[in-house]
């Protein structure tokens, strides 16, 4: 079973920068793919960003495409997500997620993922 752990989240401005990290433990794979999903106040869980194994291949959300860059270092079993120039409606819950071991080039389904962690509050203020 693999343990994800969340940091990173805060409070800043709009236009403004965060780094959320990942660390993982337990029963990792780096061949699985890892994504980043978050969840709003009273709406569904939604993808965000994810990474193949390798991280030869990135897939991004329409909504923070050219301002969030993921990324992985798999000898350090982690995963980063740089958010820049975050807006409002940003403004979240940010849930690292390690995908099943068959998930295979399918990185944006949340369905494709099966280890999650606790999550970490990003709030953007206007």
């Amino acid at each position: 079973q693999v343990q994800l752990v969340e940091s990173g989240g805060g409070l800043v401005q709009a236009g403004g920068s965060l780094r959320l990290s990942c660390a993982a433990s337990g029963r990792t794979f780096s061949s699985n793919n890892r994504g980043w999903f978050r969840q709003a106040p009273g709406k569904e869980r939604e993808f965000v960003a994810a990474i193949n194994w390798s991280g030869s291949r990135t897939s991004y959300a329409e909504s923070v495409k050219g301002r969030f860059t993921i990324s992985r270092d798999n000898a350090k079993k982690t995963l980063d997500l740089q958010m820049n120039t975050l807006k409002p409606e940003d403004t979240a819950v940010y849930y690292c997620a390690a995908s099943r071991s068959d998930a295979g080039s399918d990185l944006n389904r949340r369905e494709m993922y099966n280890a999650w962690g606790q999550g970490t509050q990003v709030t953007v203020s206007s």
